[in-house]
């Protein structure tokens, strides 16, 4: 029979990996952090001279090479360019706030995956056998009930931890672009792309509502605590007392995007939004030598990871199942 200890010692693993991403984005991170990363900020660095079309295509190859390369390539790609945000205004900031979230990443990915793989396919992606595992932790028969594998192993662990960085690489690139440029220089650069125009006005406002919502939450959240909200309550709680008073903010925040939604339909209107079958510029974006410099560097990781593929440090089997 199970024991009462190792049933509390299962429901703490199941606790700990469901809190800790959650602790992490609520509680280190933070609303206001969140916005922080999610927008665009005057500046004048390299990155932010590089044409968005660079920036974009560079975040299709990232995402390709941490695909079908080995996963420490993709590690490499993910720190590379989270410590490259050190060139951005409050660098040590972004710095800060992207790595918590590279480590929210990794800890949810890992703990999403490690208890519902089946060991085939984790012997498969390892080549190693299911009798060479090592099994860290059993779980009770009914754990069954939520998708858990009998056992957790360490393999399991660490497939889960490679999966990982296929996430978080196309992470540090996709929030490179959105903090940047802006949602005009986004516009133009798939205009050029000939990407349909509802197509670009449906990305441009959500780049536009993902900052406006997180302030939004920010200040209802910051609000409901000034009257008091949770004040009593010990620290440790805090990530929970942030859910809490972000879930009283789902309406006013709503209230909010919707009125938002009307400016932007009147704004799009006095520009003559598809008044006409193609767009005008009144300033226009050539390529200059930073552009070409970093894509001489995309063709560079590109080389690189190829060479690397054929060999043998690539990923024929599949991460999800």
């Amino acid at each position: 029979m199970y024991g009462i200890v190792d049933t509390i010692i299962s429901w703490l693993l199941f606790i700990f990996g469901v809190s800790i991403p959650f602790y992490l984005i609520l509680g280190a991170i933070g609303i206001s952090g969140f916005r922080e990363i999610t927008s665009y900020e005057k500046y004048d660095s390299f990155y932010y001279n590089v044409n968005a079309s660079v920036k974009i295509l560079l975040s299709l190859v990232i995402v390709m090479i941490a695909a079908f390369s080995i996963w420490w390539i993709g590690a490499i790609i993910t720190f590379a360019f989270l410590a490259s945000y050190i060139t951005l205004k409050n660098g040590l900031r972004k710095v800060y706030l992207a790595g918590l979230l590279v480590l929210s990443t990794i800890i949810g990915t890992v703990w999403g995956y490690a208890p519902y793989e089946p060991l085939s396919i984790v012997s498969m992606a390892l080549n190693t056998p299911v009798s060479h595992f090592t099994t860290i932790w059993t779980w009770p028969p009914y754990f069954s009930i939520l998708g858990y594998e009998h056992t957790l192993t360490l393999q399991s662990l660490y497939y889960s931890f490679q999966i990982s960085f296929r996430f978080s690489a196309a992470i540090v690139a996709s929030l490179l672009l959105v903090m940047t440029n802006t949602p005009a220089q986004i516009i133009k650069t798939l205009s050029r792309f000939k990407i349909p125009d509802p197509i670009i006005f449906s990305l441009v406002v959500a780049m536009k509502t993902v900052p406006a919502v997180f302030e939004s939450f920010d200040t209802s959240i910051k609000i409901s605590m000034m009257r008091g909200y949770g004040g009593n309550k010990p620290k440790f709680l805090r990530p929970f007392i942030i859910l809490g008073a972000a879930i009283g903010s789902i309406v006013p925040t709503i209230v909010h995007l919707l009125r938002g939604a009307k400016d932007i339909g009147i704004s799009a209107d006095t520009r003559a939004f598809r008044a006409y079958p193609s767009r005008t510029y009144f300033m226009l974006t050539p390529f200059k030598r930073e552009d070409y410099f970093f894509l001489g560097f995309i063709f560079a990781i590109v080389i690189m990871a190829a060479v690397a593929i054929m060999m043998g440090f690539g990923r024929a089997i599949p991460y999800l199942t």
